[in-house]
């Protein structure tokens, strides 16, 4: 079987690490910087970075529309962090004018857990994943409120964010809190590939 072609969102934020990890899992990883970009994909990863920032720069290069239609077909997607955020149907705490692609039936809270120096690591029991995942959480949003399609796959359980959803699945489409590419465990990308390749 060839290689998928998982596209990373190359508009803003942690790009280069989601690549690398896609290539070393054997799959065929791209930038989307364009529309056009987006033809020929199986999935594409919204890494994380500033939420805002994504959704104005996708406005402004004419790719919010066709990226929504294209979640909205079915294309698999994996959203990290920011990439949570910009998935979701419902963002608290942000600006008037940021848009979000609402292919998630979720409410997230950008920023939930404090800003950069309010960063932290721990270990979550991820639903479907064996063994304690590594996470390592950056301004990080959590979820406020999950629709009846959506599926909580973790939840923190430490310290004063106790039970924050913090990794969800609606089909095809998986979002998380925290940043796998910037840890050596790479099981969430395999997650999502599992996903694309129709085995999970």
């Amino acid at each position: 079987m060839s290689a998928p072609v998982i596209g990373v969102l190359a508009v803003q934020g942690g790009v280069r690490e989601h690549l690398r990890v896609l290539e070393r899992l054997g799959a065929t990883a791209v930038e989307v910087r364009r529309t056009a970009h987006l033809e020929g994909l199986d999935g594409i990863v919204l890494p994380g970075g500033e939420s805002t920032t994504m959704s104005t720069l996708l406005t402004v290069g004419g790719m919010f529309e066709p990226l929504r239609d294209a979640l909205a077909a079915g294309l698999p997607a994996f959203g990290t962090c920011a990439g949570l955020i910009m998935l979701s149907r419902e963002v608290l705490d942000t600006r008037p004018d940021a848009r979000s692609l609402g292919a998630l039936d979720i409410a997230v809270r950008r920023n939930a857990f404090g800003r950069q120096v309010a960063s932290f690591e721990t270990d979550l029991d991820v639903s479907g994943v064996d063994d304690p995942v590594h996470a390592v959480f950056i301004r990080a949003p959590w979820v406020e409120r999950v629709g009846d399609d959506v599926e909580v796959l973790a939840r923190v359980t430490d310290g004063p964010a106790d039970g924050a959803v913090v990794a969800v699945r609606q089909g095809v489409v998986l979002g998380i809190s925290f940043h796998p590419e910037l840890t050596e465990d790479d099981r969430m990308h395999r997650y999502f590939l599992d996903i694309v390749a129709g085995t999970r």
